[in-house]
């Protein structure tokens, strides 16, 4: 279908009977108005999308590990680094996905190009429904964190009206993160990723320390393997591995696409713990704008031209902001929350999904090879663990209301 603005040129582009002149106009309006139909256009360079696409990746899955290694034992690290692998093989083949077809900008675009109108549904479903969860679970996470901080805070809003500390410092937070949600230019967001890439480090070498040098040690044995957390691990390690959905965002971004493949909860009290739990407050923040960004830009594609684009990326992302506060503070449970969303949404938008459009695109389905059998294989493991892993963290939810 159409856009208005592919239609307001089909008016006046006719009247131009040079093509070197019709080109050179198009041109022209195009540097006018580069977000006229795209909210990022190709101006990152190489280093920003870096800062980008590690804050997607790191952060908050980091710090659900040591919980998804508790549940499954020491053993469950083999499947960390298996879902890894399989993540990374999933982000080539979006890359490959996106190189065959130049107007593929969005991840919906390439479940289109595979399977058609039901492709692009499937995909869209899935991936900003995982990206709202995912942006929610942030909030949910600072309000967990400035509650264990400031346990006994409560907030007066009114004459004999009290809201709860944790509730207080998620509308806090999401005040502070507003802000951020205004930005629609990747270049600009790249600089607020730089700061949770930092914190991230921060996090890890806190911890790190934690361990070393404050009596902690890393003696304890703990459990080789518990059957019974299995799946709650899997899902979690799922859930460091969900920002694909973000990916033709940050490529259809980049100056020079070619460079793409080059791309807290049991500390003890102490000073550098406390370190690592003040330093996650700032993770959240730097993400939740580039989780949401893909959202903000296919609503807005919704929109007739005629509305101006920056007062609706202004408005969009703002009424997102207020929907997910009030879901985090119906569902203020974070790591059963990111369980489900590791389990259902996470293995299925980055794991399963870009297997299964790589192979209607690229139609090696057709002949029979070790690619396509091992393809078939991980598709049919990840389908397994949807399942499974969907309703034991449903179960999990359920058991703390």
């Amino acid at each position: 279908m159409a856009t208005m603005d592919e239609e307001e040129s089909s008016f006046t582009l006719p009247l131009i009977e040079d093509d070197e002149n019709k080109q050179a106009l198009v041109t022209k309006l195009e540097e006018i108005e580069p977000n006229s139909s795209h909210s990022c256009s190709t101006t990152n360079s190489f280093f920003k999308t870096c800062f980008n696409g590690l804050n997607a990746l790191s952060g908050v899955g980091i710090l659900s590990t040591p919980y998804a290694l508790a549940s499954g034992g020491w053993l469950s690290l083999i499947l960390l680094f298996a879902i890894a692998t399989a993540a990374f093989f999933s982000g080539l083949l979006i890359q490959r996905c996106m190189d065959s077809d130049s107007n593929i900008r969005t991840y919906p675009d390439i479940g289109e190009l595979a399977f058609g109108k039901k492709g692009r549904l499937i995909v869209s479903i899935f991936m900003y429904i995982e990206l709202y969860l995912v942006a929610t679970g942030f909030l949910i996470l600072e309000g967990d964190n400035l509650q264990n901080l400031f346990p006994n805070m409560e907030f007066e809003v009114g004459q004999g009206l009290t809201i709860g500390g944790k509730q207080g410092f998620i509308i806090i937070v999401s005040l502070i993160i507003l802000p951020t949600v205004w930005l629609d230019n990747l270049s600009l967001l790249s600089y607020v990723s730089a700061s949770g890439v930092l914190a991230s480090g921060i996090i890890l070498g806190s911890i790190i320390w934690t361990g070393a040098f404050e009596g902690i040690g890393f003696q304890q044995k703990g459990t080789l393997v518990n059957w019974d957390g299995m799946l709650t691990a899997i899902s979690l390690y799922a859930f460091c591995y969900c920002a694909h959905p973000v990916f033709p965002t940050l490529y259809t971004s980049m100056k020079k696409k070619h460079q793409f493949s080059n791309v807290t909860l049991n500390l003890p009290a102490s000073i550098s713990s406390k370190v690592a739990i003040y330093t996650t407050l700032v993770n959240p923040i730097a993400k939740y704008a580039l989780m949401v960004t893909p959202i903000v830009n296919a609503i807005k594609t919704r929109f007739s031209c005629r509305y101006n684009l920056r007062f609706l990326s202004i408005l969009i992302g703002t009424n997102l902001l207020i929907s997910t506060v009030l879901v985090a503070l119906a569902i203020p449970f974070f790591g059963s929350l990111m369980s489900l969303v590791g389990a259902l949404l996470s293995i299925t938008a980055s794991i399963i999904l870009p297997r299964l459009c790589y192979l209607k695109i690229s139609g090696i389905y057709r002949r029979f090879n070790g690619q396509l059998v091992g393809i078939c294989l991980i598709i049919i493991v990840g389908v397994c663990l949807v399942i499974f892993g969907t309703y034991t963290s449903v179960l999990d939810i359920i058991g703390n209301f």
